[in-house]
């Protein structure tokens, strides 16, 4: 079993949440059941599924936890763009949180490449 508190990538994912939430405060009531929840929804899996694999017995299926946790950083990421493609969001807000998301892709992307090595 894994700490998955000493798990880098958890405690970014963890930051994501917040700053998340935040950005869902601004989009339109009308999105509360929408895009809000549904963009809610899939930042919080990301944590989750790896604090989730962690407590799995072997490195295949930490590593499919970790594949479904990227799986909701790409979702998360359109998402996003999404909103601003509907003018939800500025670019100034979308941009830099979208770097971040796709900074986290790739962490995860490798935590599952050193994963796999360790099968």
């Amino acid at each position: 079993m894994r700490n998955f508190r000493k798990l880098d990538v958890w405690n970014d994912a963890r930051k994501l949440v917040k700053e998340i939430y935040l950005i869902t405060k601004q989009l339109p009531e009308t999105e509360k059941y929408g895009l809000v929840s549904q963009i809610n929804r899939c930042v919080v899996s990301i944590p989750a599924n790896i604090a989730e694999g962690s407590a799995k017995d072997s490195q295949k299926d930490f590593a499919r936890f970790l594949q479904i946790s990227l799986g909701s950083a790409f979702e998360l990421e359109t998402h996003i763009i999404l909103c601003g493609d509907l003018d939800f969001l500025k670019d100034t807000d979308t941009l830099p949180i979208i770097e971040k998301i796709q900074v986290l892709q790739k962490r995860i992307s490798s935590l599952i490449k050193y994963t796999k090595t360790k099968l």
